[in-house]
């Protein structure tokens, strides 16, 4: 059986995650599958660009195709009965209006479900909204979570309870950096910043005080050693489609605080400190309830090993292959 998945060109510093997910997929069906990777020839952006993709799409079509997230118009092109879709949230709705809205949803969303045999999502939070969205079969939308990868692994650091370092994985609007700066006020802490920081938060961090690192363009190596390296993990978003760095944190054996919206507590289980995103008190005490506690830090630990286990990406390409076979038939 031949697969051929589409992907989005990554924008350098930006995108690496889902790259990630799905070349260790491959790699683990490439016994069971013929995979062919396929890169869109330009970045996401504009109608010109957009419709090359779509048309070097159309002309790379496959017994199996599957495109894997961002660029779910890519699916206009390509045979329905052939086309797995994987959508990773539909937070970017939330955050449109009018005419914008409109068009995000139809091409985005409703056509490209319309156009795919199948379309799996990365948590049951995410198949409810998608579901809510767009008009589509129930049936037709299949919950295939993201596998963590196998790079994530424990890090033998002890924790540092007079000065610990602190991990906030992300900068964009839900990664909700603004209320964990305003939560580390008058703690003595080191904050780890992943991700462009504007000169609103540059502000927020010296108003408030706090001792910062911050990077950009980091390498997937380089992103597991910042977790390797850190205390805890703050992944306080007011929105998800998953929630990749909880598993991150789980896996190199940190603890970590996350929120009680959209598909995070799926995700997290018993294995992280959740809190209400948008109580910059409640986030401050989850901060200094773990600096104080080894016993609820060690309990999460532990727990946060249990956790990845659900998600072992040998159990998610077998669910892949699933689906894959269901389309080959």
């Amino acid at each position: 059986m031949r697969v051929t998945f589409f992907q989005r060109r990554p924008r350098p510093g930006k995108n690496f995650s889902l790259e990630q997910i799905f070349d260790d997929v491959r790699a683990n069906l490439a016994a069971k599958i013929e995979a062919r990777k396929w890169l869109a020839p330009y970045f996401s952006s504009g109608l010109f660009k957009r419709l090359i993709i779509g048309l070097s799409a159309f002309r790379s079509r496959d017994e199996v195709n599957h495109v894997t997230g961002d660029i779910n118009f890519v699916t206009i092109f390509l045979p329905k009965r052939r086309t797995v879709l994987t959508i990773l949230d539909i937070g970017i709705l939330s955050r449109l209006t009018g005419l914008k809205y409109w068009f995000v949803w139809l091409f985005w969303f409703q056509l490209p479900v319309w156009r795919s045999a199948y379309v799996t999502v990365i948590s049951n939070a995410t198949r409810e909204s998608l579901l809510e969205t767009v008009r589509c079969s129930q049936d037709k939308v299949i919950v295939v979570p993201v596998a963590i990868s196998e790079t994530f692994v424990p890090a033998n650091k002890e924790f540092d309870e007079l000065c610990p370092t602190i991990l906030q994985v992300g900068t964009g609007p839900n990664k909700n950096l603004t209320r964990v700066i305003e939560a580390l006020q008058g703690m003595r802490c080191k904050l780890w910043i992943i991700g462009h920081l504007t000169e609103a938060y540059k502000e927020s961090l010296q108003a408030n005080k706090i001792d910062y690192c911050n990077w950009e363009a980091l390498s997937n190596d380089e992103v597991v050693e910042r977790y390797k390296n850190c205390d805890m993990v703050a992944f306080v978003s007011t929105f998800e489609g998953f929630g990749m760095p909880i598993l991150e944190a789980n896996a190199t054996g940190k603890p970590v605080i996350t929120a009680n919206v959209t598909s995070m507590p799926e995700v997290a289980g018993d294995a992280a400190y959740i809190v209400d995103p948008y109580d910059v008190e409640a986030i401050s005490t989850a901060f200094r309830s773990l600096i104080r506690d080894k016993q609820l830090r060690e309990k999460l630990v532990a727990n946060g090993f249990e956790n990845v286990k659900r998600y072992n990406t040998h159990e998610i390409s077998r669910q892949y292959l699933e689906v894959y076979n269901r389309v080959a038939r």
